[in-house]
C-alpha cells in the first residue's frame, strides 16, 4: 500500500480538543499533491496522524455555511 501524502496548507480553527490530546480541526489539506480543500477531522498535537474525516471543495464548503447560517 502506498503512502498518503499530505500539506496542511492552512490552519483554519480547531473545533475541540479530546483528553487523549487529538484535535477535531478545519484545515486547508493537498493530499497527493492534489489542490488544497477544506477538511475537517482529528489530528494529533504533532499532525504526525489523523482519523477519520472529511474533505470538501469550496463549492462544498459555501452551501456547508449556507445551510448553517439557515439553521435556528
Amino acid at each position: 500500500m502506498s503512502e498518503i501524502k499530505f500539506e496542511i496548507t492552512k490552519e483554519i480553527a480547531v473545533l475541540s480538543e479530546r483528553a487523549g490530546g487529538w484535535t477535531k480541526e478545519i484545515n486547508m489539506v493537498s493530499w497527493n499533491d492534489r489542490p488544497a480543500k477544506y477538511d475537517i477531522r482529528e489530528w494529533t498535537t504533532d499532525h504526525d496522524k489523523m482519523g477519520k474525516g472529511i474533505t470538501i471543495s469550496e463549492e462544498e464548503m459555501i452551501e456547508l455555511k449556507r445551510a448553517l447560517d439557515n439553521l435556528k
